[in-house]
This record gives C-alpha cells, structure tokens and sequence, in this order.
C-alpha cells in the first residue's frame, strides 16, 4: 500500500526509474516459496513487487528489511541467495534493496559474491541505515513521507530506550504529528 512512498523516501534513484502511472504487483506468494527453499529462515519483513520502468521493461524489486539489534554476518548472503534464487525460477531481473535498522553504526552490508578459477559471481545491493537519519531529524519531523515519521519513531525509541520519561515525550510529539 505505501510501496511507492517507501522507494520516495530511502531509496529515491529507484523511485524515479519507476513508471508510477502503471500499476505495481506485491509478489508475496512467490517470495514466500524461494524463502522456504532456501531454508534461511521466514522474513516477515520482506516484500517482492512487480514494477514497471519508465522504460517500459519489467522487473521485480526485491525489498528485504533487516530489523534487528546486532549485525548479522549471514546477511548479505542471504541476499545473495534470495536475489538468484528468484532470477533463476522466474528469469525476471531482481533489484535488492536493504533497509538496515539496527544500531551497529559500522555494520553496512552492500554485497556478496565470490571468485573461484576466474569466474566471479557477485552481488551488489543498495543499502539505507536508519541510523544514519539520527542526525537529520529535524527534517524528519517536517517531511510529509509517511517513512520519514516511521523512521524517526525508530530513532526515538533507540534513543529513549533508558528515560521513560523521554520515551513518552516523544511519543507524544510523535502522536501530534499523526494528526
């Protein structure tokens, strides 16, 4: 429902490529048999939509959202295997995106692959840090995107997680700007 909001705010480049006056298709079933293959475990967080370029070609955005406390060292092959995967059952090209929310400041996933007897195999995946937007929340505050609220959300409840007092502060300010 706010797939096209989503791509406006974290990964805009995207945004602009899409043809936004044709209809985008969430491929949830089909994400759903590759995860279960793969046997890397359920991602609830993980969304497949069909877009079409302003170009007029088709392709299939792979958004996988990473919300977790401590870096992973499994997770840009995990995106790896979730990116072929999909292109080699569905010969469809697959662009992966990531959205890392978790509070290692040097922890930034962007690629996986490997090299063996001249042949390399590799991928490359744009990557946001919602830390990184810790610095910029007055923008936040002020930005009309519906992830612009949530993102800042997420930082206030990192920043808050010691002073109840501070955590129900923001919440409240958060709750003003719904309406």
């Amino acid at each position: 429902r706010y797939f096209e909001a989503f791509l406006a705010f974290f990964f805009p480049q995207a945004h602009a490529a899409i043809d936004w006056t044709r209809d985008y298709e969430a491929l949830d079933k089909e994400l759903q048999q590759i995860v279960r293959e793969a046997e890397l475990g359920g991602r609830e967080a993980d969304k497949l939509v069909k877009v079409w370029l302003r170009d007029g070609q088709e392709v299939w955005v792979l958004v996988h959202v990473e919300v977790q406390s401590q870096a992973d060292a499994e997770f840009a092959e995990r995106m790896f295997v979730y990116n072929y995967r999909l292109y080699d059952r569905y010969r469809q090209p697959v662009a992966s995106l990531a959205v890392l929310a978790d509070t290692t400041p040097h922890w930034r996933p962007n690629h996986f692959g490997f090299a063996v007897l001249g042949c390399e195999h590799e991928l490359r995946f744009p990557a946001v840090k919602l830390l990184d937007y810790a610095t910029h929340q007055d923008q936040l505050y002020q930005n009309p995107n519906p992830f612009a609220l949530v993102t800042l959300a997420h930082l206030l409840t990192q920043a808050t997680r010691q002073d109840m007092n501070a955590r129900f502060a923001a919440k409240w300010k958060l709750v003003q700007l719904l309406y």
